[in-house]
């Protein structure tokens, strides 16, 4: 895993202006820095005019040598690379193409596969790639860049056109001006709905985010234009209803484990006890493989599962580390934890999940994680409610919800009984109601972007969203800045896109609203007792509610400065702070992180 930035023109570039802001990147890849900056044409010795400055950060973890270092540059194709991420078929794409008569200078570096890949077969070589990865490939040839992200955005991508010049990267702080980049008021609406904004917008009007399977070009014949927008991969097209088989998902699900267990460093996995780690652990172990595990324990019992992790570590043998946890309710150790983060985003769970991230990266750089099996398995409690056949519907509940007081919650325990399935499930999602309270407009239409228009599969078109939505924009983006910000590489074998089209094209017989994610209780079962399987499902999470109310005259300081420009009335925020729910955490939450973030730029 590594940060990279880079800018192109046909203009002259401030050199350190843009080294200043790399700043923001050097936690991605702390092992190695290396800038190439200059004409393309004192690279390749052609008629290429344009300006670069690219500058990478790297996390060494696959082909530690030189060799794979980047910005990485083909003499022979004119082309230039910078890659973030892991390829994990890299050794069956190098051998087809020198079996194509393509000469490589690394021994094993997935970053020259892309590289020569690209250069030899152009946008279609990105369809052979498996792994996570963002991409910047210019081809001076022909004078174009391609900005490209895996199918499910597990790793960012920021860009920005300005004045006829091209600015991206991994960060998008990185890419920010102060002077010249303003706030989207409807993406300030969109965040305090969702607690996170949707791409391709981001919270400033000319920055914008490379959608998950994306690829955009670039032409820089005369300036900096973008000549075509296109999506290489849709879930939608993977449904069918073949018949499944137990075997042949463990197939794929071994070898979506087995791929990501590669590296030239140590790799632990993470170990929470759950359905998800456990089984990967019981995965590797029944291969005989050696196995390092990582757990964190809470000191607070409610949120403490090491019970559970230690028991599948003994189980397992394996190498465990076993560390306690304070999730502190100290005003400014959350504060700061904020600040690691480069775009809004409103899930509380990120201060554990930065906490733990720091403490496996104070012993590897690798750590697997089960991120992604709820929605590969319809794991979440939201999907077994909304596919219960004895969930009762009511045509009133519109009504009902339009005079329900805000302040109150989001009125999703009304929402998930309407008879229209996208507003029942959005309702889990969006907090239409605090956009009420704060007087804000609903621009968003969550439904037209990640619901399918039609499919009588209620189950697949539940998983969809949760993909398109809650994964995508929500979960990996908190794997990633909270593992990068600790140099830590997150691995995910659930996200795997071969194991995601088997899921999606076999019928749902595994699936069971009343027993979700049956299908890896059954296949723990013969070393777990009952209670193991069967216990209360838990999550990364803290004390959010006694935080909030404990330091709210503090977090009301925060606010009155208003950096984010948003026109609040602090009533509002005072009469939230007087019905203690956990929901009227979560929005002052929000406003709090909105802040924070501002104050950080």
């Amino acid at each position: 895993m590594c940060g990279f930035l880079g800018a192109f023109s046909n203009t002259d570039i401030n050199i350190s202006s843009e080294q200043e802001k790399n700043k923001f990147l050097i936690c991605r890849g702390p092992d190695e820095y290396k800038i190439i900056h200059g004409k393309i044409s004192d690279y390749f010795q052609n008629e290429d005019k344009n300006n670069l400055i690219y500058q990478f950060n790297r996390l060494s973890i696959l082909d530690l040598s030189s060799k794979a270092s980047q910005p990485m540059i083909s003499k022979k194709y004119k082309t230039i690379l910078m890659f973030n991420g892991e390829i994990y078929n890299h050794l069956e794409l190098r051998k087809s193409l020198e079996k194509e008569g393509v000469f490589f200078n690394s021994s094993h570096s997935d970053s020259e596969v892309i590289l020569n890949g690209l250069s030899v077969h152009g946008k279609k070589f990105i369809n052979q790639l498996r792994g996570q990865f963002a991409i910047a490939f210019y081809d001076s040839r022909k004078k174009e860049l391609i900005l490209t992200r895996d199918r499910l955005g597990q790793k960012p991508l920021y860009y920005k056109l300005i004045d006829g010049s091209l600015h991206f990267g991994s960060n998008l702080k990185a890419i920010y001006d102060k002077k010249h980049d303003e706030v989207r008021n409807s993406s300030l609406e969109d965040y305090l709905n969702y607690g996170v904004i949707p791409s391709p917008n981001t919270i400033f009007k000319n920055i914008f985010k490379i959608e998950p399977a994306q690829i955009i070009t670039f032409d820089f014949s005369r300036k900096a234009e973008i000549v075509n927008k296109e999506v290489y991969w849709k879930l939608e097209n993977y449904l069918g209803d073949d018949r499944f088989s137990e075997e042949e998902f463990f197939e794929k699900y071994t070898e979506s484990i087995e791929i990501r267990e590669s590296a030239d460093v140590e790799v632990a996995t993470f170990l929470s006890g759950g359905i998800d780690s456990s089984s990967i652990v019981k995965n590797m172990h029944d291969r005989g493989k050696a196995i390092n595990t990582y757990s964190i324990g809470y000191k607070d019992r409610k949120y403490d599962e090491s019970k559970w992790s230690s028991k599948v570590a003994e189980n397992y043998n394996t190498n465990h580390i076993q560390e306690t946890i304070e999730v502190s309710n100290d005003f400014e150790d959350i504060v700061n934890s904020i600040t690691i983060f480069d775009e809004p985003y409103a899930d509380p769970s990120t201060y554990p999940s930065y906490l733990i991230s720091q403490k496996i990266s104070e012993k590897y750089k690798v750590a697997i994680s089960g991120d992604g099996g709820d929605e590969l398995l319809g794991g979440y409690t939201r999907i077994g409610k909304l596919t219960n056949p004895n969930l009762k519907k009511s045509n009133i509940v519109e009504t009902i919800y339009s005079i329900y007081p805000g302040y109150f919650g989001t009125g999703n325990q009304l929402q998930v009984r309407s008879k229209n399935l996208k507003k029942a499930h959005a309702s889990f999602f969006s907090d239409k109601k605090f956009l009420e309270l704060l007087k804000l407009n609903d621009n968003f239409i969550f439904e037209d972007k990640f619901f399918l228009s039609e499919n009588k599969d209620v189950y697949k078109s539940l998983l969809i969203t949760e993909y398109k939505f809650f994964l995508s924009e929500m979960m990996l983006l908190k794997v990633d800045k909270t593992s990068m910000a600790n140099s830590l590489e997150v691995r995910s074998p659930f996200v795997d896109h071969k194991l995601i089209e088997y899921v999606l094209s076999h019928e749902s017989s595994y699936h069971n609203s009343n027993q979700q994610k049956q299908i890896l209780k059954k296949y723990l079962s013969s070393d777990y007792d009952d209670e193991f399987i069967y216990r209360k499902k838990q999550g990364f999470v803290f004390n959010l509610e006694n935080y909030i109310y404990e330091n709210f005259d503090k977090i009301l300081d925060v606010i009155k400065e208003n950096k984010s420009g948003l026109n609040l009335e602090l009533k509002t925020l005072n009469k939230l702070s007087k019905f203690r729910s956990r929901i009227n955490a979560i929005r002052i939450w929000k406003i709090l992180f909105l802040e924070v973030y501002f104050s950080s730029l």
